[in-house]
């Protein structure tokens, strides 16, 4: 079993806390992390990219002039993809780019994931981020006293204070614990988890 150091806002040591080694001992595997990774990646596109084709272009179906003897092209339509205004030819349409991954990988991932932070000694357990009004200035300073310049926090319920008082400091990102994915927690070089979402985490994830 790991054990970490749990600490305060000032950056001291108040206790200690002891890892799930199912949860924060996994050797990570790039090929799951790469998988599921880029999986959520493609889960986030829209796919809403759409063009007209030349049965959807709103124009006559007139012939714009005769066939013969006026020494230009011949020309049909003014739907044709050859004029400016005219349909699209094998343009994008509306799809859907989803990627299916078994819940097993995504959760076999994310324990990777985590366990990947602590051996590189980038986790790092707080006891409590309780603020008594909503500044971005005093979530700063407690971030800067536990020497987080780009960081993943994990709250393990809703804190309004944390969460508004963090959305103008570059870098940091805040989520609660039923958020926390694989891509944000290796996009992030800090990952700082309170006391209380260690263990709703290992309850998740615990095998």
């Amino acid at each position: 079993m790991a054990v970490v150091d749990v600490l305060n806002k000032k950056g001291e040591k108040v206790s200690e806390l002891t890892l799930n080694d199912g949860v924060f001992g996994v050797e990570p595997s790039p090929g799951v992390l790469h998988q599921v990774v880029c999986a959520q990646l493609a889960n986030r596109r829209s796919g809403t990219a759409s063009v007209k084709n030349r049965s959807d272009v709103a124009y006559s179906t007139k012939k714009l002039y005769r066939q013969k003897g006026t020494g230009r092209a011949r020309r049909g339509s003014r739907k044709s993809p050859l004029l400016r205004g005219g349909g699209v030819v094998f343009g994008p349409h509306p799809k859907t780019y989803k990627v299916k991954v078994p819940k097993k990988v995504k959760k076999l991932a994310l324990r990777m994931a985590l366990s990947s932070k602590l051996a590189e000694q980038k986790l790092t357990v707080v006891d409590s981020l309780d603020m008594e009004r909503i500044k971005t200035k005093d979530l700063a300073q407690v971030l800067a006293a536990l020497k987080v310049k780009k960081g993943l926090v994990v709250l393990p319920a809703a804190d309004e204070k944390v969460e508004l008082s963090a959305r103008n400091i570059p870098g940091i990102k805040v989520m609660r614990t039923e958020g926390v994915n694989v891509y944000d927690v290796l996009k992030y070089d800090s990952l700082v988890l309170l006391q209380p979402a260690v263990s709703a985490i290992e309850g998740r994830l615990a095998p």
